[in-house]
């Protein structure tokens, strides 16, 4: 099996699938240890002369190989490592990468921004925040000698598009390692390491496993990189269970037929919001009047399932409309098949400073939705029943 062939052949068929009784697919071994015929035999795997698998934490686990020898694919990676979530995929990496501090470029996920504010700096980790547009601040910094810089391409949650090729010459040209948070895109609609990326990391529990059911996380890359934060892994216990592995191997057999109708879905409805008069603006790169339209059209081949949107009237508003939708889950988290709504200040970013916030464009206004699988007309006719509930004039 070769990364050459189309993601969702890949999808099917691609990653270490060991045939049991003509079984199609990969069995689930819960298994926690494995047994050996001589000690010699054991020695060889521990080594890693020989192949084999020999206790679940530290990975050597069939389920889990399987799984991570079809993300590798699917990402164009040398290797991908599994996590219990997203989170310990981020914190891993920090770990083992970002000793002498690191860059975050552009707008985070709350909760990697409260890990890089509040916990690394108590172990001596400080990071610098900078804006994607001032490539001579990031080019300072760059010089002073940093390990690793950080973005999220799209941001959530005012989907932002940062330049993935742009930054990482310009990182490389100072020796330090790339990692992009691919989670809003997923690697059916970008491919970071193919784009010149270090580490492609993505929570799992979203579109990746896209039916709101397990929770995962995922970091791809080179080897070389890859085997220090194993390391990591194993000890700190971060490892995925082998039965979400192998729920998460069947997920991903249908994830470019679900991204592309999350794809055409998102796209329909924020043309409808673009549109509406109640409307003050839409985030989504797929629409042609976006600031950030030319850059994803650049790297990405789908413009995904999430958008937000500020509604007229204020937090007041947003939160009488968002308790008014009926079909669109009122709900953290992204991906699923279902549609989701939220407003970033009570969930994904709830507790950040209010400067923060407003330095990011997050408003008490600000509408999110993860746009799922349903008919896209009733999405919309939903979202319609909810706006005209506001009673503007």
């Amino acid at each position: 099996m070769t990364t050459k062939q189309n993601i969702s052949t890949l999808c099917i068929h691609g990653g270490d699938i060991t045939d049991v009784l003509g079984s199609p697919s990969m069995p689930l071994y819960d298994t926690t240890t494995f047994g050996f015929d001589s000690t010699a035999d054991l020695l060889e795997v521990v080594n890693g002369t020989k192949e084999g698998y020999l206790y679940t934490r530290y990975g050597m686990n069939p389920s889990i190989k399987a799984l991570e020898s079809k993300l590798a694919l699917l990402d164009g990676a040398e290797q991908s490592l599994v996590f219990s979530s997203g989170m310990a995929a981020i914190s891993a990496l920090f770990l083992t990468y970002a000793r002498r501090g690191m860059i975050c470029v552009g707008d985070i996920y709350g909760g990697t921004m409260q890990l890089l504010t509040e916990q690394l700096p108590e172990l001596g980790i400080v990071t610098q925040f900078i804006d994607p547009a001032d490539l001579v601040h990031l080019e300072k910094q760059l010089q002073v000698g940093i390990d690793l810089v950080f973005f999220e391409t799209p941001s959530n949650p005012t989907l932002k598009i940062i330049d993935i090729t742009e930054i990482t010459k310009l990182a490389h040209k100072y020796g330090a390692l790339v990692a992009i948070d691919n989670t809003f895109a997923s690697p059916a609609n970008q491919k970071p390491l193919l784009l010149g990326a270090d580490f492609a990391i993505q929570s799992a529990t979203k579109f990746l496993g896209g039916h709101s059911d397990l929770t995962a996380g995922v970091l791809s890359g080179q080897t070389k990189y890859l085997n220090r934060i194993n390391a990591w892994r194993k000890n700190l216990g971060q490892m995925l269970a082998p039965e979400i592995a192998h729920k998460l191997v069947r997920s991903l057999s249908t994830l470019p037929l679900r991204i592309q109708r999350h794809n055409s879905n998102a796209l329909a409805i924020a043309h409808y919001l673009e549109a509406h008069s109640t409307v003050n603006h839409v985030y989504y790169p797929g629409l042609a009047g976006s600031a950030h339209h030319e850059v994803a059209k650049k790297q990405m081949s789908g413009f995904g399932g999430m958008l937000s949107f500020e509604i007229k009237g204020g937090g007041e508003a947003a939160i009488k409309l968002v308790d008014n939708l009926q079909l669109f889950y009122l709900a953290p988290s992204l991906g699923g098949t279902e549609s989701l709504v939220s407003q970033p200040v009570t969930t994904s970013h709830f507790g950040m400073p209010e400067q923060a916030l407003l330095d990011r464009g997050i408003t008490s206004s600000l509408i999110r939705l993860s746009v799922g699988l349903e008919e896209v007309s009733d999405l919309i006719q939903d979202l319609e029943q909810a706006i005209a509930s506001l009673n503007f004039k």
